[in-house]
């Protein structure tokens, strides 16, 4: 009921993305991501449909402001929030989301206007999702030190989260009042957009506990997962209300053509047949994880295939 309590609060896209008692799944996109090659357009709004109409809840995007290679690959990938206002024009019901944008680089009053623009064009569907930052060489391009990631983060996390708050109260104001100078960056929201941190954010877990709406993480060993989510469960419990907030996880998956293939571990992730992928979503589930981003194998089976297959015989039966 807490939980039910808080969407009711926020936008549209929070409630699509965190149903109160039930595992939602999502996709990264471009979803044909090719190391240095940008994805094409029509291609990848033709998938995002494809992906709505097979039930998934959520499409997000990364933010890599340069193409600094990482773990042996570079990445070309285009703006993130001009990204998803593609991919929102061409859909309808779907959420779309940053996991994550990174908020060190990233001025606080041009992407709380970023933001607001793309919820109010994709009626209440966006979810802004912030990290730090994971490319040292990115730092150094845009004047600052990896060590000033984890403040100029907090800094900008106040002045962001106040801008798109739909009541803010007289200490947000005042932090708004500070960093504009008095003036709008647009008129209110009618709800407030849910911001996730995602990643560690150079944070305790008890700051992102008390401030953001989620926490985003990426896919571990089973036990592991499960110790960090009590972690974040505990750190929940602590706050004053100690309202439930949800938890998400990234997953590379290698979907197999043979149902009944066994799970097996690949580089932050699983390969198997979708009945090993149920059971794993289920007890995922059973943990308290609330959503679970899917990165599609770059050279496994079609996407299309993939996502009807996850659609028509998994997503029914995790609800």
């Amino acid at each position: 009921m807490i939980f039910d309590m808080v969407a009711r609060m926020l936008n549209k896209a929070y409630s699509l993305v965190f149903p109160e008692g039930r595992l939602t799944l999502g996709l990264m996109t471009p979803l044909t991501p090719a190391a240095g090659v940008l994805a094409d357009p029509a291609t990848e709004k033709a998938l995002a449909q494809h992906a709505e109409a097979c039930g998934f809840s959520a499409l997000w995007t990364r933010d890599v402001p340069l193409m600094i290679p990482q773990a042996g690959e570079v990445s070309a990938l285009d703006d993130p929030f001009l990204w998803l206002g593609m991919l929102a024009a061409a859909t309808k019901t779907i959420a779309i989301g940053t996991a994550a944008a990174v908020l060190p680089l990233r001025h606080p009053l041009l992407l709380a206007k970023s933001a607001l623009t793309l919820d109010r064009l994709s009626g209440g569907r966006f979810l802004l999702g912030v990290g730090s930052g994971d490319r040292e060489e990115e730092f150094s391009a845009f004047g600052m030190t990896a060590e000033q990631g984890g403040e100029r983060f907090r800094a900008h996390w106040e002045i962001v989260h106040a801008a798109l708050d739909d009541a803010p109260d007289d200490a947000a104001k005042q932090v708004l009042m500070n960093a504009t100078g008095g003036y709008e960056i647009l008129p209110q929201a009618d709800r407030r957009i849910a911001m996730l941190a995602v990643g560690s954010a150079r944070q305790s877990l008890q700051w992102i506990a008390a401030n953001a709406d989620g926490w985003a993480s990426y896919h571990r060993e089973e036990q592991r997962q499960q110790g960090r989510i009590n972690l974040w469960q505990q750190a929940l419990a602590q706050r004053a209300g100690g309202a439930a907030k949800p938890f998400i996880q990234s997953l590379n998956l290698d979907l197999l053509d043979d149902p009944d293939a066994p799970s097996e571990p690949i580089t932050l992730g699983m390969r198997g047949g979708r009945h090993a992928l149920l059971d794993y979503l289920r007890r995922l589930h059973g943990y308290g994880v609330g959503h679970v981003l899917l990165n599609l194998a770059r050279q496994g089976r079609p996407r299309r295939d993939v996502m009807e297959e996850i659609g028509s015989e998994v997503i029914p039966q995790l609800g």
